[in-house]
């Protein structure tokens, strides 16, 4: 592969990482630039706000999906997005009523979930993540197949609350379960279950309707994106709402959906890779040829996710 086809995979890559909507304002670049094409974009995004309970609402625009619940508690908020959609969130957020901020979650360490991180705190928000979260934001970063990278965070945008394998808090009327996924999308995802609003949050182990992005360089493996999402279908009734990173709201038949697709490409991939094929002749083999016409139409090329099930199964 050469520079520009590689330059053009990592923009396609990006998207794993953003929204459709920033493809059109990415072009090869270094990696800070990138990231500043990203920062840049996520400043005009509306956000959206969807009622999901009496007090529980999904945040939709820049970056990955948000959850707020709000209450006399003080207001969780579930995920940042980029700094640079900080004072539409709070506009966001204001709206939802005069609730002091209290909380924000983080479901994973990437840039487009807690880039705004630091305005938050400074909104008033503690953060809390897993503590590989915290670990990471902590030391300069990278997500090489993306081709971006950047510097630790600020000291404002640390979680200063962390756990490492499972926790509940009890916050405006209802217990939230949060609990550490292992390695899936990342090494440092967890997932926020509200049981009485029946609402769960995946964060990026769910890509809803599309093929995931997997970070490799975070332990990322296709392996933990399928136990994650056979965990999620445990604790899915018929009626709850199931929040993914990206994509749309959804439930628990999309999520089976997306866990036989996931199950099925790596059991095709790994069948391909143990009779003897290199990486480039399993891609050229097409595995995913009769699921791409549903898969394929969200963040990234199906060669792409092909490679990154080839090398994590």
């Amino acid at each position: 592969m050469n520079r520009r086809d590689f330059l053009q995979l990592g923009v396609s890559a990006a998207a794993g990482l953003a929204p459709r909507w920033m493809l059109s304002q990415a072009a090869p670049a270094q990696p800070q630039d990138r990231v500043n094409q990203m920062r840049a974009a996520a400043a005009n995004a509306e956000i959206k706000t969807t009622k999901l309970y009496d007090n529980v609402y999904l945040l939709q625009g820049a970056g990955g999906n948000m959850v707020a619940q709000t209450g006399s508690d003080g207001k969780i908020l579930i995920d940042s997005s980029f700094s640079t959609a900080v004072p539409r969130l709070r506009e966001a957020l204001n709206a939802l009523g005069s609730d002091p901020a209290h909380l924000l979650i983080n479901t994973h360490w990437h840039i487009d979930h807690t880039d705004g991180n630091e305005g938050m705190h400074a909104a008033g928000f503690n953060i809390l993540a897993h503590s590989m979260t915290r670990e990471r934001l902590s030391r300069p970063w990278e997500v090489r197949l993306v081709g971006i990278s950047g510097p630790a965070a600020p000291e404002g945008a640390l979680p200063t609350l962390a756990f490492d394998n499972w926790m509940r808090l009890w916050h405006n009327g209802d217990s939230l379960e949060l609990q550490y996924f292992s390695a899936a999308h990342t090494d440092s995802d967890i997932y926020i279950r509200f049981d009485k609003a029946d609402v769960l949050h995946m964060g990026d182990t769910w890509f809803n309707g599309f093929y995931p992005f997997i970070d490799e360089s975070s332990k990322g493996n296709i392996h933990g994106m399928i136990e994650a999402a056979e965990r999620g279908l445990h604790m899915a009734g018929p009626g709850m709402k199931i929040i993914p990173g990206h994509g749309p709201l959804g439930n628990r038949t999309q999520l089976q959906a997306s866990r036989d697709m996931l199950s099925t490409v790596r059991d095709r991939v790994a069948k391909l890779k143990s009779a003897g094929a290199s990486e480039q002749e399993a891609i050229a083999k097409k595995p995913t040829a009769d699921l791409d016409s549903v898969w394929a139409k969200g963040m990234f090329p199906p060669d792409m996710f092909v490679g990154i099930v080839y090398r994590t199964v």
